[in-house]
């Protein structure tokens, strides 16, 4: 699935992942290939992607890594929307 992160100042990351967990307001809930469509607010938490994936020079000291190797990026809040196997994370 395409997973899109955007912050007000730029898209930090754009390309295909494995899946996706992010931290809903009614709790953390993983997105996978062929999720059903959802919009959702999210809370301060993790963003947490499983893939490979390539991060811009720029962006890359937002971004961690995890002990199982998934790549997190901390947020203060935000939205996701998950569609048509594409995933949008609109993130503070």
């Amino acid at each position: 699935m395409y997973l899109e992160i955007v912050s007000p100042e730029a898209t930090l990351f754009a390309g295909e992942v494995n899946s996706v967990t992010v931290p809903g307001i009614n709790g953390e809930f993983q997105m996978l290939k062929d999720h059903a469509p959802v919009v959702s607010l999210l809370q301060q938490g993790n963003v947490v992607v499983d893939g490979t994936i390539t991060i811009a020079e720029e962006y890359q000291n937002k971004f961690t890594q995890d002990a199982k190797g998934k790549t997190v990026l901390a947020i203060s809040s935000g939205t996701v929307e998950m569609k048509d196997n594409k995933v949008i994370v609109l993130a503070d």
